[in-house]
């Protein structure tokens, strides 16, 4: 390109065009540059960075789900959704497709790199200079060509031999902020499996909310059919009738809502599992069961979860990358010891040339700031003092989810039992009611009261057993311990037995 180069500033240089040739000059330089820099732009790879992972950070192997929180043989199958889902099979598509475990994985991913930029300080580093330039002198001289380039070279290593530990404090910051984003990824996969779980239940139990709507329709239609067979043997009044048919209408109308409901309940379920609100999705019948030994003492409880809730790990390790960050603040207030190594050649068109090569030690001694130094150190101690609170405050919190979370389990596994007994017993008052209206032994009022009752049980029934299946996983959470195995040992049975 050079000699191309001259031949054309010669040209229009003899033809005293002086100003176009300082431009075809400029425009031959940037045109080569920007050659040699779009060949490797979009790359994978180049002479100036790697595709891989060459400092060990485990960037490309860190897991967008850890394999303690996936259930299936395979993680993150295609999802089959032909067939009844599983509870194990909606917490894996939840974790696998939805958008907040890829942004965890992500932030992690992106921590891991700052990782390497950590490490990569411990690596000399290697510059390398070129620069080029085309003259044209006038009045011409006799010992040079007109025009005449001068082509010039510079190679540089430069590798920080002490720095009092910056580069130690600045790479245990970035571990332990690594630490923080792994925690954090694993406590927003437990978020995500409580929200599956909970949206799974749900389904559920407005599944056996519609059921017990539809049969307390059924019951209130018979209601219906017998206050008007005796009002049309001039056995009751018309008001007998006219109560029933409201009762029957109002229960029609609940039976509507619970429908629209199962489809809202549908939809939040397919939004956390990763999918469109309108995906069709079954699921296998499931009832509640009594967790066995779930209620251990909760003193035991509350310590579990403070050795094993990610979110206080990340606490944790938050604190001591700040706890880093001073250390790095105050070494980098203080004196460094490089070593440089470099080598410069130039040639000035058979005028002059040379050839030099240097090596020498660099001390950087920093002498004044303005003051800030010490702001910045005051800044990350600020900043640890912070942590420290917020990892404090988080402690309590962590008792007091326990604590809630274990009370409400106890509620709901009593609330259970106390809702078995009160649907049997509204059961035998509806039967009983309705038959002595039939024989005509008491009025409408009774029978509608018995059938009312019996409605509100079976829906008091149904809600206690979505609460002991959403208290268990909430309790399992709070601890720290919701995972694949924990999920698994939930309840997968016959939800007719959920249903009155």
């Amino acid at each position: 390109m050079l000699s191309l180069g001259t031949r054309l500033i010669r040209f229009l240089y003899n033809n005293n065009t002086l100003a176009q040739a300082k431009r075809v000059a400029t425009h031959c330089v940037i045109a080569g540059l920007v050659m040699g820099i779009s060949h490797h732009s979009f790359a994978e790879e180049s002479i100036w960075y790697k595709s891989g992972d060459p400092l060990n950070t485990q960037i490309d192997t860190l897991p967008k789900v850890p394999t303690e929180y996936m259930g299936q043989a395979t993680p993150c199958a295609p999802l089959d959704l032909d067939h009844p889902l599983t509870l194990a099979e909606v917490a894996d598509s939840s974790l696998c497709n939805n958008p907040q475990t890829q942004e965890l994985w992500a932030s992690t991913r992106a921590q891991a790199a700052q990782l390497g930029i950590a490490k990569s300080a411990y690596l000399p580093s290697v510059n390398n200079s070129i620069s080029t330039n085309g003259n044209v002198g006038r009045p011409e001289s006799d010992s040079r060509s007109n025009p005449y380039f001068n082509l010039s070279n510079n190679i540089a290593a430069s590798y920080l031999l002490y720095d009092f530990g910056n580069r130690n404090a600045t790479l245990e910051n970035a571990r332990q902020l690594l630490l923080a984003a792994s925690a954090s990824q694993n406590s927003t996969i437990q978020t995500v499996l409580l929200s599956a779980t909970t949206a799974y239940y749900q389904v559920q139990a407005n599944l056996a909310a519609l059921d017990a709507a539809k049969q307390a329709e059924t019951a209130s239609l018979e209601s219906f059919k017998a206050a008007e067979a005796r009002y049309k043997a001039g056995v009751a009044t018309p008001a007998d009738k006219l109560q029933a048919q409201t009762a029957y209408a109002q229960l029609t109308l609940t039976r509507i809502t619970s429908e629209g409901n199962l489809q809202i309940a549908y939809g939040n379920l397919a939004n956390v599992m990763g999918l469109s609100a309108n995906q069709k999705i079954t699921l296998e019948a499931t009832r509640y069961q009594t967790p066995p030994n779930i209620l251990e003492n909760v003193n035991s409880l509350i310590t579990q979860a403070g050795a094993r809730r990610p979110d206080l790990i990340a606490s944790e390790a938050q604190l001591k990358a700040a706890q880093a960050s001073i250390d790095a603040n105050k070494a980098a207030a203080k004196p460094t010891i490089s070593v440089g190594l470099s080598n410069q050649w130039q040639d000035g068109n058979s005028l002059s040339s040379s050839n030099n090569s240097t090596l020498g030690l660099t001390v950087s001694i920093p002498l004044f700031a303005g003051y800030a130094p010490s702001y910045r150190i005051r800044a990350a101690e600020a900043q640890a003092d912070l942590r420290a609170a917020q990892r404090d405050r988080l402690k309590l919190q962590i008792s007091l989810d326990v604590w809630s979370a274990y009370q409400n389990l106890r509620t709901a596994i009593e609330s259970v039992t106390a809702s078995q007994v009160l649907v049997q017993s509204a059961e035998e008052s509806y039967r009983l009611n309705l038959g002595r209206y039939k024989a005509g032994l008491s009025n409408i009022i009774d029978t509608l009261n018995a059938q009312t009752a019996l409605a509100s049980a079976q829906q008091q029934k149904i809600q206690a057993s979505l609460n002991a299946n959403i208290a268990r996983a909430t309790l399992a959470q709070a601890m720290g311990a919701l995972d694949s195995a924990m999920i698994q040992s939930f309840p997968t049975t016959n939800l007719t037995e959920l249903s009155p």
